[in-house]
């Protein structure tokens, strides 16, 4: 065998990698093996890259190898151990972009080296290539500058000279009309690069075209659908780095982007259904967040940690409801701790209701609570644990606003038609909120002045511990 050959079994291995890999995460339970599978047939793909360009070419920049490897790997380590799990959506956010980019500027540098005189291929091989580098553009800046914008709509804004500005919300109708004049003029420029390969204007006016596509494609869309939109970036990263494979003839780079790709678009069908929302919808229409917040006009009287818990005590079934509230304040364990004492001190059956929008990405709930060790036969997903709620007696519902609002089913408002947790079904309703303010819909929550809701006002972690705290010396 050729030394040559070599190279196919090293990306056929990691092409094997990458498809058990995601196997393994579409559970929790074996989702953190399914990431170090990834990960080693990443590291598989880059090694056997690496000596492909050693072999072929002879002359491989070991200098600029190592330092960009060892470089993106302290920062990737640096980034995994500063951020918290309530930051986790920013940062996944902010990776689809840089994946996106690094397959534009792939892209971008085997459509240099034709400007700066290379010899161009021919024929159908020309056509090919200059159609695979102007999608990788396209969907690659696009991706960028979207996921950059989704970052700092998760995150609420950004602080410029001491001053927080929050990141707007803004998608008149005419504007749908400007982002289909812009995917016109990208294709239009992909098409006049394939009779002009060596003009630089292309490639500029692509750039600026995409980027600017991104902004606007974001823009408009509100806090409810950006689960919706992380796994929508996600999946055009894959497909960026999936063009990019066809133009540097890199298998496993198609492989691997393609891979991500249709995962993630079956993600995000997904995500849409659970919002009962059509992909175009969330893209072309304004929602769940146009920045008009209702006015609160209703009070409530909250509760104390010792009233609940005698309301606690003696109750045979228990939801837990956690929403993006139990994720800023990392209370997690603490919530764990409740479901430990009460099934051991009242022998009270315990489940976490899942809703596949709660949190600021998918399976942001399952992460959190998998993090402190909930079982998972304990995680049930909405459609499964709704018939539940008649025949429970308390529901916990830490922090979750929009995905319990049972505005929903009204038909009317920014949540219209949005599945929800039937929390209010329950016999006893006990919400952990820091205040009555509405959730990124904008949208009042009328479980909250329900007669059999009791509201524990603070924070997450610090009202958990009160109620742990009451339910011992019960």
């Amino acid at each position: 065998m050729e030394i040559r050959e070599w190279t196919s079994i090293g990306y056929l291995i990691a092409a094997a990698l990458f498809i058990f890999g995601l196997k393994k995460l579409g559970h929790p339970r074996t989702a953190p093996k399914g990431n170090q599978l990834g990960a080693m047939g990443m590291l598989v793909a880059v090694v056997t890259t690496i000596l492909d360009m050693q072999l072929a070419e002879g002359d491989a920049e070991w200098t600029l190898i190592l330092a960009g490897l060892i470089i993106g790997s302290l920062i990737g380590y640096w980034m995994a151990v500063k951020v918290e799990m309530t930051g986790m959506p920013e940062l996944v956010a902010l990776f689809n972009g840089f994946g996106g980019a690094a397959s534009a500027l792939v892209a971008l540098s085997e459509t240099w080296r034709y400007i700066e005189g290379t010899a161009l291929p021919t024929g159908l091989q020309l056509t090919v290539t200059m159609v695979a580098a102007g999608l990788s553009a396209l969907v690659g800046w696009m991706t960028l500058t979207g996921s950059l914008l989704a970052m700092l709509k998760l995150k609420g804004g950004v602080e410029l000279f001491g001053k927080w500005i929050k990141t707007p919300t803004w998608g008149p109708s005419w504007l749908n009309g400007v982002k289909i004049l812009l995917i016109i003029a990208a294709f239009g420029l992909i098409y006049y690069g394939i009779d002009n390969p060596t003009d630089k204007n292309v490639v500029f006016g692509l750039i600026a075209v995409s980027s600017l596509l991104g902004i606007l494609l974001v823009l408009p869309i509100g806090g409810a659908d950006m689960p919706v939109v992380v796994s929508l970036l996600n999946s055009l990263s894959g497909i960026a780095a999936a063009f990019t494979g066809f133009i540097i003839n890199n298998s496993v780079l198609i492989v691997a982007g393609s891979l991500v790709g249709a995962s993630g678009l079956i993600l995000t069908f997904i995500m849409c259904k659970a919002m009962n929302r059509t992909l175009p919808d969330v893209l072309f229409k304004a929602f769940g967040g146009s920045g008009e917040k209702e006015s609160l006009t209703r009070t409530k009287v909250g509760s104390d940690a010792d009233e609940v818990a005698m309301m606690i005590d003696g109750a045979q079934k228990v939801i837990i409801v956690p929403g993006y509230g139990m994720a800023v304040s990392q209370c997690q364990h603490q919530v764990k701790e409740f479901a430990d004492l009460i099934a051991e001190k009242f022998d009270t059956e315990v489940y976490y209701a899942i809703h596949p929008v709660a949190g600021r990405m998918p399976g942001h709930m399952n992460v959190l609570l998998a993090e402190a060790n909930v079982p998972y036969e304990q995680l049930i997903e909405m459609d499964e644990i709704n018939p539940e709620f008649p025949d429970c007696d308390v529901a916990l519902v830490i922090g979750a606003n929009d995905t319990t609002n049972p505005a929903a089913r009204t038909g009317e408002g920014p949540l219209a038609g949005m599945p929800i947790i039937d929390a209010d079904q329950a016999r006893t309703v006990v919400i952990i909120k820091r205040s009555l303010s509405v959730g990124y819909a904008g949208v009042d929550n009328d479980l909250f002045y329900m007669d059999k809701t009791m509201m524990m006002f603070g924070d997450g972690k610090k009202m958990m511990t009160e109620l742990n705290n009451a339910i011992k010396e019960a």
